[in-house]
């Protein structure tokens, strides 16, 4: 097999925003069929590297060398097109009728005869003025290749296969009148038809459903495409990559394999720097003796130990800038009641999103929400926070629950404020629980922000950056029942292991609403998919058992009509039951009946033995101090046993 090559190569590149330096001395090699994933904090230039390696943002120093046919596909984390594109013309990239358009409108003053005349001057010159770097017959082959009907042809049809494959059916909608998650699949869909050598990718996965995602995992993973990227989906990570690229404290570290073998070698990695800096740190202390006690005029081998002495100094001194803080907050407590839906029904015009919904909401529950874009998962969310009226049925909420919500429209920051101050405004310390508190600056220094970040402007902050103070600024509230609505679009991969080590350990009820499948997999215990059209399943597991679930399904046959939802199951599907318990509760309820059948049984032999008569006084003091103790016990798993049951009966 020939030894792949080099597609670009990025030497000492450096960028700097104002006073602020984003990266500097960046240097990696993108070689021919590579699938290289990008990872670094927020705020530290990735989607402005990833611009400048586009060719769509200059830069302050270093080299970038590309292959001379090297054709590149850039798709932007938040893509732009003229809302006067159809969708196929947005991926086709043919604009003439706006072109002619525009310079109507600029020509408005003029009679029409003389507006054709100059309209067609106009286009020869725009012709020739794009065309002005080129070889004469370099200009005229391209010429005649762009004005060839066969070529236009081969374009829009294999636009218009892209298009259908991500679900754009109506490949003549404008664009202007498209949802974010549809602009970014017409983006996915022209950078995909430009077949370029080279993709560079920001946030692929942002905006996507799972059905989608899983499309373009499956579609990249088959390319022979070079690939550079951004996500933040560690499965599509995982999938996809044969490289990790690392930018850590402004250096660049590489790792040949994905995801999980990045993570592997990096701890390595951070293990044997730890193990450095501690044997550094021991001969530092010897030599810094060692340096006050010799005089000033030193030898020549005096002089080379003082050489020595100052970069044994520098690796002593390194901090290994982890930053991987555990978030430990207390809540506020949240009572046996959470809510209960009743027959609750919800539609836009003949758009059906709940159809007599039914469900109870356990203490403690965790709930992941899945389902392409389109089958109502915010509008429910809106509906039980009560920013979305109903049609009919009713939520029964309980008196101790105390929502936070993290919604994808909720951002709204004043830019003339500092991040200290945003967060001063809601409270300057925090209740951590267990009779911890902490300041607004410690608080938000469990975010990322250290105490020079948190008096930046947030008019300077990166996306993600503000991202992570909106979530900051809805748990320092300390609900004890979070609702989260794509919360990992935009989040870096730090932050994001945070929040589920968070989220692990959350004293309260959780609502997850997200396409990241790593993510939920860590922290729901069941999930509800939204099917489309008030069809909703209970699924007892998180996204991998559910997906693995229904790849066993057999597949509907397509001549077979869909049964008709019966009378006592509107949904079609088991939501609309009381539902059933989650793989978790199923294993504490046997732990359960194990528990109060062990402490039964030591209850018996305690009162056997104090009324026998013939048990030491120690003993029956012993005896008497547990039995107490043992009945207390006995209550509160005996009360959670019969929670649990009453759901599964």
């Amino acid at each position: 097999m020939p030894t792949p090559q080099p597609y670009m190569d990025v030497q000492q590149l450096s960028k700097r925003i104002g006073n602020r330096v984003l990266f500097s001395d960046v240097t990696f090699t993108i070689n021919e069929r590579e699938h290289i994933g990008l990872i670094a904090k927020n705020g530290t230039g990735k989607s402005t590297l990833l611009s400048i390696l586009a060719g769509e943002e200059g830069y302050d120093s270093g080299r970038i060398i590309l292959r001379n046919d090297l054709r590149i596909g850039y798709l932007p984390q938040t893509p732009t097109f003229d809302g006067r594109l159809t969708a196929l013309q947005a991926v086709t990239g043919n604009t003439e009728h706006l072109d002619k358009l525009d310079r109507l409108d600029k020509l408005d003053k003029l009679d029409r005869l003389d507006k054709l005349d100059k309209l067609d001057r106009l286009d020869k010159l725009e012709r020739l003025d794009k065309l002005d770097r080129l070889e004469r017959l370099e200009r005229l082959d391209n010429l005649e290749k762009l004005e060839s009907p066969d070529f236009y042809e081969e374009q829009e049809l294999r636009a218009s296969r892209l298009l259908t494959q991500l679900k754009i059916t109506d490949t003549g909608q404008l664009v202007g009148t498209m949802s974010g998650g549809q602009v970014k699949r017409v983006a996915l869909a022209k950078v995909l038809a430009s077949q370029p050598n080279l993709l560079i990718l920001d946030e692929p996965t942002n905006h996507l459903d799972l059905e989608m995602i899983e499309w373009l995992e499956n579609t990249l993973g088959r390319t022979t495409m070079s690939i550079f990227m951004v996500t933040h989906d560690r499965y599509f990570l995982d999938r996809i990559c044969s490289s990790i690229i690392e930018m850590d404290d402004s250096r660049i570290y590489t790792y040949r394999g994905n995801y999980s073998y990045y993570l592997q070698k990096r701890q390595e990695r951070l293990d044997n720097l730890s193990t450095e800096i501690e044997r550094a740190n021991n001969l530092y202390r010897t030599e810094l003796e060692w340096m006050r006690r010799m005089p000033q005029a030193r030898g020549h081998k005096a002089r080379y130990r003082e050489e020595a002495f100052y970069e044994l100094e520098k690796i002593a001194r390194q901090r290994i800038n982890e930053r991987n803080v555990r978030l430990e907050m207390g809540s506020s407590y949240i009572g046996s009641k959470i809510f209960i839906a009743t027959d609750v029904c919800k539609a836009f015009d003949t758009k059906v999103i709940l159809r007599n919904f039914n469900y109870t909401f356990s203490r403690y529950e965790k709930l992941g929400i899945v389902g392409n874009n389109g089958t109502g998962k915010s509008t429910f969310i809106k509906t039980l926070l009560g920013t979305e009226p109903i049609d009919s049925g009713a939520y029964d909420i309980g008196q101790t629950v105390r929502f936070g919500y993290y919604s994808q429209e909720g951002l709204s920051f004043r830019d003339d404020q500092k991040v200290i101050d945003a967060v001063r405004d809601i409270a300057e310390y925090v209740d951590m629980g267990g009779g911890q508190r902490l300041s607004a600056s410690q608080f938000l220094q469990h975010f990322l922000f250290t105490p020079e970040e948190q008096h930046t402007y947030i008019y300077k902050l990166s996306g993600g950056e503000r991202r992570r103070l909106y979530l900051c600024t809805v748990l320092m509230r300390q609900p004890n029942f979070l609702i989260l609505d794509e919360p990992t679009n935009d989040l870096d991969i730090v932050t994001l292991q945070i929040l589920e080590q968070y989220l692990q350990d959350f004293r309260g009820c959780l609502i997850v609403v997200s396409h990241d499948r790593y993510f939920m997999d860590k922290v729901v215990d069941h999930i509800l998919v939204f099917h489309g059209n008030g069809d909703i399943q209970d699924f007892p597991g998180n996204y991998t058992q559910y997906r693995e679930w229904r790849s066993l399904q057999p597949k509907p046959q397509e001549d077979t009509p869909s049964p008709t939802p019966s009378n006592n199951n509107q949904n079609g599907r088991n939501a609309n039951r009381q539902r059933r318990l989650t793989f978790k509760e199923r294993r504490e309820m046997e732990q359960l009946e194990a528990d109060i059948s062990r402490l039964e049984a030591e209850k018996r032999d305690i009162e056997t033995a104090l009324s026998s008569g013939t048990t030491a006084v120690e003993r029956i003091v012993e005896m008497s101090k547990r039995l107490p103790l043992l009945n207390d016990e006995l209550d509160e798993k005996s009360m959670r046993w019969l929670e649990l049951s009453e759901i599964e009966g």
